[in-house]
């Protein structure tokens, strides 16, 4: 991975510092329901704070389409963020300007400051220069700590880090420097498990993770169309049978790159997707033509378990089976705590993804396990399928 500049190599004391982070947190009746997001950016802010600069905080909300739109104003955020920081933070009603420059100009050594969504203006997601330029006439040096939003080349996550001195914050750097360790430079062997309803979503993935990683576990529904693709009847499952020719080529460039491609042994099925829905496990040539595959059966997850043992690194994106309904979260739930604790023994380093993942590990209880959960979704879906990301390419030192 090229290097890019983080924290250490600034001097920020009495310096205007423009942070770009990810406050797109959720809300309910206006008031920030989750602050998981705005706990990941205080070191950051913390560090800077502590060497004497100003923290100008920008951020998005929301889609507001180029134009202010009063239920997508960042203004909500500022009093959780106030006291998960221990100090006052300050609010600009505009990012560029004169409510922005007035802001600003106030601020004091160690202050902190957020400005409204940059996303109220059209230059924003067309990465227009001159509103670039008018977010950089505020700041001295640029620091990017949203890996989330890196995957856009907005004015805020790339055109300003051509502008100003730029470095990465303590979250993305935490993220670049766990993603290099997963699938960078890696300790083999590598597994990957990728889960999920559809193929035809993680196509470009699973094209790209063959010719990286040692063995490619693939559950969830797009197992299904890899298993019709061998002539198995998976009955009602879901399952993508026009992409069956897609599935045969990933296994052909799989098998070419010397990868081990598991797929499940064993399936448990039941005619309705419900809660506590009566269900069996079968092999997979006896699959009901009424039922649906909604998990893999225990002689899958004892074969997922044993590459966990045998791998060094693990990359994790999808769950297993319908992780959101028992007892179809079983899979999902024994590989994730096999992971966690393998992880926690000091034996796998463990990276891993994606909304629906994330969930799944967290009601799994073994995401504090793993090594690395990144709450980067479209970003780390796709930093997996090998695509350069804007708002990292422009950190890169020359």
């Amino acid at each position: 991975m090229t290097s890019f500049k983080t924290l250490d190599d600034m001097t920020l004391s009495g310096k205007r510092v423009l942070v770009r982070v990810d406050l797109n947190v959720p809300m309910a009746n206006g008031v920030v329901s989750d602050t998981t997001r705005i706990e990941r950016i205080l070191p950051t802010i913390r560090e800077i704070v502590h060497q004497g600069g100003k923290v100008i905080l920008l951020a998005h909300f929301g889609r507001p389409k180029g134009k202010p739109v009063a239920e997508m104003s960042l203004k909500p955020v500022v009093r959780p963020l106030s006291e998960l920081l221990g100090q006052s933070v300050d609010f600009a009603s505009d990012c560029i300007g004169q409510p922005a420059a007035d802001a600003v100009a106030k601020m004091v050594d160690g202050g902190v400051l957020l400005l409204e969504n940059t996303r109220f203006h059209a230059g924003e997601e067309k990465n227009d220069p001159a509103f670039a330029k008018a977010l950089a006439a505020n700041g001295d040096v640029y620091v990017n700590d949203a890996f989330s939003a890196a995957h856009r080349a907005h004015a805020s996550t790339e055109g300003l880090a051509r502008l100003l001195p730029a470095c990465a914050g303590r979250t993305m750097q935490a993220e670049l420097d766990a993603l290099n360790a997963a699938l960078g430079t890696p300790k083999r062997p590598v597994l990957a498990v990728v889960g999920g309803a559809k193929v035809s979503s993680k196509i470009d993935l699973l094209e790209n993770l063959v010719g990286r990683v040692d063995m490619l576990v693939i559950g969830g529904g797009m197992a299904n169309t890899f298993l019709a693709a061998q002539g198995i009847d998976v009955g009602k499952s879901l399952c993508e049978h026009d992409l069956a020719g897609t599935a045969t080529r990933i296994m052909a460039a799989a098998k070419a790159a010397g990868c081990e491609i598991v797929l499940p042994v064993d399936a448990v099925v039941a005619r309705e997707f419900a809660a506590n829905a009566p269900s069996e496990t079968v092999a997979l040539d006896a699959i009901p033509a009424d039922a649906m595959i909604l998990d893999v059966g225990p002689a899958s997850i004892a074969h997922v378990s044993e590459k966990i043992d045998a791998a060094a690194t693990l990359v994790w994106n999808g769950p297993l089976g319908a992780f959101e309904i028992a007892p179809f979260d079983t899979a999902t739930v024994a590989a994730a705590r096999h992971a966690a604790a393998r992880t926690k023994a000091g034996a796998l380093l463990s990276v891993a993804g994606g909304g629906d993942t994330v969930a799944a590990l967290n009601h799994a209880g073994a995401a504090q396990d793993f090594t690395y959960v990144s709450t980067a979704g479209g970003a780390f879906l796709e930093w997996l399928e090998g695509k350069e990301l804007p708002g990292v390419a422009a950190l890169e030192s020359e």
